[in-house]
């Protein structure tokens, strides 16, 4: 966080602490004496009054030399208010108005935290997941040397990792009603979309149950050698030797089929 975040020790200045919020006729008030009331209410955990001083701010001295932090200050606090709506329109005014800024990433950090303080449950919307990854991935490629690139990347990959598995979630809840297909489309999804996630070694599990289930030898088997190669310390890849080898298979690589491919693709290198 900017070092203009951290610094909110400072007095209302001239606005008595006292005045209820009702009672302050802000037209009456400097810019400086309106931001500062606002940097009060931040100090005493009242982000909502706050946004509403810098929103005064920006709004009745557009020109003023504190207009432009009132921006970013607005999107701060409605931030902490979980204003998540108000906060990424006052951080997209902000790049749009000084995209050159010192201050840009952190606009885009915010905007982005808008949409990913939003997805912690694997249940929710998963458009904001989506929108949360463009916004960091924004902040990682167009702002790599800032202090909150590196948090960006962290959180991106969490946002990646919640979107497999919400894919496995639906996969899952069709393989336990023996929509197999349906499932196997969905366990395809993170196989080949989202290898780098924690949930590949499950997906690739479900699909050796799926096939199996289905009498599609090949393809159960092939997946079963993909998780030998890359997951063999997993339990997954326990189940799906005992089921496979329950039922007269082998773990190897056969016949001509999706999952073949992502067997040279990963094992073999051969990047079609």
């Amino acid at each position: 966080m900017t070092a203009f975040v951290l610094a909110l020790g400072l007095s209302a200045c001239g606005i008595n602490s006292k005045v209820e919020r009702g009672d302050l006729d802000y037209e009456n008030y400097s810019a400086q004496h309106i931001f500062e009331r606002g940097e009060f209410d931040l100090a005493n955990n009242k982000p909502s009054l706050a946004a509403k001083s810098f929103a005064e701010v920006e709004r009745l001295y557009p020109y003023s030399d504190l207009t432009k932090r009132a921006v970013i200050m607005q999107a701060y606090s409605y931030h902490l208010d979980e204003d998540y709506e108000a906060s990424r329109s006052a951080a997209q005014r902000y790049i749009d108005f000084y995209p050159t800024d010192e201050d840009a990433a952190y606009a885009q950090y915010l905007l982005a935290l808008s949409y990913y303080d939003q997805i912690d449950e694997v249940g929710r919307d998963q458009g904001l997941t989506f929108q949360a990854l463009q916004a960091l991935r924004r902040v990682i490629e167009v702002y790599p040397d800032s202090e909150y690139a590196r948090s960006a990347i962290l959180k991106f990959d969490l946002a990646f990792d919640h979107l497999a598995s919400k894919e496995m979630e639906v996969g899952r809840y069709y393989l336990r009603r023996d929509h197999f297909a349906a499932a196997i489309n969905r366990f395809r999804v993170v196989v080949e979309d989202f290898q780098t996630t924690s949930h590949t070694a499950e997906a690739l599990h479900r699909l050796v149950e799926a096939y199996v289930s289905l009498g599609l030898t090949d393809e159960a088997q092939t997946a079963g050698a993909i998780l030998g190669h890359n997951f063999r310390a997993t339990k997954w890849y326990e189940d799906s030797y005992d089921l496979l080898t329950r039922n007269g298979l082998s773990l190897e690589a056969r016949g001509d089929n999706w999952l073949r491919q992502v067997y040279r693709q990963m094992i073999k290198g051969e990047w079609l």
